[in-house]
């Protein structure tokens, strides 16, 4: 047999298929806490990429030797918030939204209670906060999250409400 074939292992002539995808519409819970695992390690050259990138040259996170010299974060750079919302977000992707989700409608909300350095791991968590049919989308509604980032000690280092447009669960 080739890497290429099914192989049955259920004896029923057809192997059973499973897809990832995030959750419909339906499967959303108001209040449950879905926690996003593996978490990720961020490193020096993740921040300088996407701070040069997105061309934010805040010395806090490109200029070690002027961040040396600065009063309140022990003389290190800060990671760029921007990369530490976008990874949180990102970390929730594959349990929640995808292949589910029709369109992000917006953050709110957004705050960085502490920072986040190379070399610290963000663990992502998000809670469902409401969810509610769309008056002009039959078969999509809207689902409001909280996205939290903490780091390896547990401190939230990150948090976003964000409303989503997601898809209902086919019928068929």
């Amino acid at each position: 047999m080739s890497a290429q074939e099914n192989t049955d292992v259920t004896g029923s002539g057809e192997a059973r298929r499973v897809i990832q995808r995030g959750l419909w519409f339906e499967e959303f819970e108001e209040g449950t806490i879905y926690e996003h695992r593996p978490g990720r390690t961020v490193t020096e050259a993740d921040n300088v990429l996407f701070t040069t990138l997105t061309m934010n040259t805040q010395a806090l996170h490109l200029d070690a030797a002027w961040s040396a010299q600065q009063p309140g974060f022990g003389g290190h750079r800060l990671i760029n918030s921007m990369f530490t919302l976008s990874t949180i977000v990102g970390l929730s992707v594959s349990q929640l939204t995808q292949g589910t989700l029709v369109a992000n409608l917006g953050f709110s909300e957004v705050a960085f209670p502490a920072p986040l350095f190379a070399g610290d791991t963000l663990y992502a968590e998000t809670v469902c906060t409401g969810k509610r049919e769309s008056r002009s989308r039959p078969g999509e509604g809207v689902v409001n999250l909280t996205h939290i980032g903490r780091n390896q000690h547990g401190e939230v280092v990150a948090r976003a409400a964000r409303a989503t447009l997601v898809r209902k669960q086919p019928t068929e």
